[in-house]
């Protein structure tokens, strides 16, 4: 699959109040953006700025989307991480079954965006949060949705909530059995939940099965790949018990998939296709940006159990997966011989999973031949501190380009993301709604 990222129609503006927009330059539609011939490598833009390399992205989303075709699996991109509706539709027109929501605020971001097939991974709390999902929905009721629940408390707020509201279309449901975070932990008590879906008069919809399994982490690798194996056990046998009480209906079974969709597969495939009219769906989305850090890790772990295979064909995940996100800053200063001081701090790039990655150095508009061998080590709110090694090159004025750990918490701090061609100049500015 091919094809070109495109951005909304309904393009907003742009000035120097966003991050990466030259200072001087006036409000002027996004849409525009490609003739202004930028280039964050020439420090051209207002550094320190995000970029997206949109080839990698979308090389990215061909592949994630054969491995998923050829496992017989559907996929919802989770939302969250870039919460870009440009994006996020981009990857429902190259196939996604729809996508997926952390909440009823990112939700209503994606359905005024067109998105209407959507899974809110996460409880809504009780009778306030089932009444706001009730007066997001009453205004979209050709939306196909579906939210999590885990609890008969969480179960009965929603029935109330949607008896009081006669416009919501009825709700579709799914069971979130779940280790380390949200989630029943037991058969019993995701069979009860079950049952109070079930007897809410028509209001709810037993609509399945769903879980995370990324949140079943334990102190080593073994005892993590044991705790999701369990979960997963529970998962898939509870589709059965769900059946049992929902009749003849389309039912899902969904998981997380974040770098274990190996074993999500692995697991639940079974069940569904045992089941005959159930749906494995998962909701991977950082996989589309991937990284420099936490999930290249995770992939590396992947490779190490041979878990990453396409019409049977065993594939070297780590490598086939390309990183798509940059941070550009300058160096700002050169204080002592081993170390750099940039210009990006934690205001501009994610460390809860791993400091920024120095990938090249560019000087003058053109990168340096010699990739960086110093490492960041540390990150003031606007500085990033880098220990250089023994023939590093690095002089102020000049442009680093870093890879990051963790899309999710790097994203969010960027009110637009700036997509790079093939040679390095910026495209589009696809807009971010993290509220």
């Amino acid at each position: 699959m091919t094809g070109r990222l495109e951005q909304s129609s309904e393009a907003p503006l742009l000035d120097d109040r966003i991050r990466g927009v030259p200072p001087g330059a006036s409000a002027f539609p996004a849409s525009e953006i490609a003739a202004r011939n930028w280039r964050p490598a020439d420090g051209t833009m207002s550094l320190p700025v995000l970029t997206l390399d949109e080839s990698a992205f979308l090389h990215n989303r061909d592949l994630m989307f054969a491995f998923t075709r050829a496992a017989g699996a559907e996929i919802a991109p989770h939302a969250k991480t870039p919460m870009a509706p440009d994006l996020a539709r981009s990857l429902i027109e190259g196939g996604s079954w729809g996508a997926t929501v952390a909440d009823i605020r990112q939700a209503a971001v994606m359905l005024r965006a067109g998105i209407s097939r959507l899974i809110l991974a996460n409880e809504v709390g009780g009778s306030g949060g089932a009444r706001r999902l009730a007066a997001l929905l009453s205004n979209w009721p050709d939306a196909e949705f579906y939210v999590f629940a885990d609890s008969i408390s969480a179960a009965e707020a929603l029935a109330a909530a949607w008896r009081e509201s006669a416009n919501a279309p009825p709700l579709r449901v799914l069971v979130e059995i779940g280790a380390g975070r949200a989630g029943a932990r037991t058969r019993e008590q995701a069979i009860a939940v079950a049952k109070s879906v079930h007897q809410s008069e028509g209001r709810l919809r037993l609509a399945g099965v769903g879980t995370y399994e990324g949140t079943a982490t334990k102190e080593t690798p073994e005892a993590t790949e044991a705790a999701i194996d369990g979960l997963l056990k529970l998962a898939a046998k509870l589709l059965a018990e769900v059946r049992a009480l929902a009749g003849s209906g389309p039912l899902l079974l969904s998981a997380g998939g974040s770098v274990f969709f190996d074993k999500v597969v692995a697991a639940l495939k079974p069940e569904v296709d045992a089941d005959r009219n159930a749906t494995l769906v998962i909701r991977s989305g950082a996989i589309f940006f991937h990284d420099h850090g936490v999930y290249d890790r995770g992939l590396a772990a992947l490779d190490a159990r041979h878990g990453f295979a396409i019409g049977g064909e065993e594939q070297e995940a780590r490598r086939a997966f390309k990183p798509a996100l940059r941070v550009w800053a300058e160096v700002l200063s050169r204080p002592e011989p081993d170390l750099a001081i940039c210009g990006m701090g934690k205001r501009d790039a994610s460390f809860d999973e791993g400091l920024p990655t120095p990938l090249k150095v560019h000087r003058n508009g053109a990168a340096l031949p010699a990739a960086p061998k110093g490492r960041v080590v540390k990150l003031n709110d606007q500085h990033a501190f880098i220990a250089l090694k023994e023939g590093d090159d690095f002089a102020v004025g000049d442009v680093v380009e870093f890879g990051i750990s963790h899309p999710c918490t790097c994203l969010d701090r960027y009110r637009f993301i700036f997509g790079l061609d093939e040679r390095g100049f910026v495209r589009n500015a696809f807009p971010t709604f993290f509220g």
